[in-house]
């Protein structure tokens, strides 16, 4: 599973990047999380609103910061 954390490195950005490695360390699940502040990749994968998250290649959340409860049900739909 590729999970990909896009935003410019703002505090929301970051704070979502936290609540992806806990809800990756609470699930136990094996993942590759990237974590995407370069403008132009970001804008390149359709995103407008950052921070976003995104799941294989799919659009979960974008503008808002998911908390670990909302992340863990993403990631367990996506297995």
């Amino acid at each position: 599973m590729k999970i990909e954390v896009l935003g410019t490195g703002c505090m929301k950005c970051k704070r979502l990047a936290k609540n992806v490695d806990v809800a990756v360390a609470e699930l136990g699940i094996s993942a590759e999380v990237e974590k995407v502040e370069d403008i132009t990749a970001i804008m390149d994968r359709g995103v407008m609103l950052t921070p976003a998250l995104m799941v294989d290649g799919e659009l979960k959340v974008s503008g808002r910061v998911a908390d670990v409860k909302e992340i863990k049900e993403i990631l367990q739909g996506a297995n």
